[in-house]
């Protein structure tokens, strides 16, 4: 079991373990964070999870693991200069401070639709992660506006290898750490091209990574902070529009993950709307009809959103898929 392979690791630099006193998936928990299957820096599977990351201290690897039983505990082992603030901030990064007992009060449950309602008994482990780390979660976000699943995914998984750092060990072998804003800063056109990356992507995440350093103070800001008074209009979702290229889309993306934002709707996604209407409605709507839908679960339209997600049911697919794009050689 995954905590058995933990003994078997070199002691680690800092260690928690973590009580959720009730039932708590950490795959479903932790998997937003994955970029694609073959993504270098965070590997999320049933009963541990590997992630690669910097912090003020330096960088870490954090190894979360627990038994396959669903109200067993949670350990955290941490190596690296970064391990001890990993460990302390580990407990919002695996959903510990997400708070869903509005949602679950029967005042609100009671409202919700049949097939959420029957999804959170099934799903009644899933937590909202909050790294905190807003370039982390923002330079991956870039990547995705306006191309495929696997053309992002291929993206962020040659740009890590590219300009990730090598994480401190026992990290598994071919992990890495997240691309730096510095490393994004210094990539050459050639880099992009080869990742497939267009000049308006780059470009945008260029800009975000030479304002990486505010950002990171807005974020740990709203971290501290009251969610509802620091993520909104005017606070870190300002400073992340402010930068060109960053629009609805990738701040809700970016603070899903950052700040457990159990409100923020990914408005502009190219499936999300027309799936949304499907399972609710049994027809397909745009995002104002979407956000009409979403409008009586203010609060927690993302709570909403992810759970239909996890129901089962899937977007009915017509026409073509959309083809790959090749920048290599544009």
């Amino acid at each position: 079991m995954a905590l058995d392979v933990a003994h078997q690791l070199p002691p680690s630099d800092a260690h928690a373990l973590w009580d959720p006193q009730g039932p708590y998936s950490l795959r479903s928990t932790l998997s937003i964070l994955q970029r694609g299957p073959q993504d270098p820096t965070t590997r999320v599977g049933a009963s541990r999870a590997w992630l690669c990351f910097h912090t003020a201290e330096g960088p870490v690897t954090l190894l979360i693991s627990r038994t396959e039983a669903l109200h067993s505990e949670v350990m955290l082992r941490a190596w690296g200069p970064g391990a001890q603030t990993a460990v302390v901030q580990g407990l919002r990064l695996v959903g510990a401070h997400d708070d869903w007992s509005d949602f679950d009060a029967p005042g609100f449950r009671e409202n919700v639709p049949q097939i959420v309602a029957q999804t959170r008994k099934m799903n009644a482990g899933l937590r909202f992660p909050a790294t905190g780390r807003i370039f982390d979660a923002l330079f991956p976000a870039i990547l995705e506006q306006k191309v495929t699943v696997i053309e992002a995914h291929y993206a962020w998984k040659y740009l890590a290898l590219a300009v990730g750092e090598v994480p401190p060990a026992p990290a598994p072998a071919g992990m890495r750490l997240p691309p730096t804003p510095a490393a994004v800063r210094s990539l050459q056109p050639w880099q992009w091209h080869q990742a497939r990356v267009d000049a308006k992507r780059s470009a945008t995440a260029v800009r975000a990574a030479a304002l990486a350093p505010s950002l990171e103070r807005w974020g740990s800001l709203a971290l501290g902070g009251s969610r509802e008074g620091v993520l909104g209009a005017g606070t870190i979702d300002a400073a992340l529009g402010s930068i060109p290229g960053v629009g609805p889309w990738s701040i809700a993306e970016v603070l899903q993950r950052t700040h457990g934002a159990p409100d923020h709707v990914s408005v502009g996604d190219y499936h999300l709307a027309a799936f949304v209407g499907q399972v609710l409605t049994g027809r397909r709507v745009d995002d104002e009809g979407m956000l009409r839908l979403l409008a009586p679960y203010a609060g927690h339209r993302q709570r909403v959103v992810r759970l239909l997600g996890a129901s089962g049911v899937r977007k009915q697919a017509f026409g073509p898929r959309l083809a790959p794009m090749d920048h290599r050689r544009r």
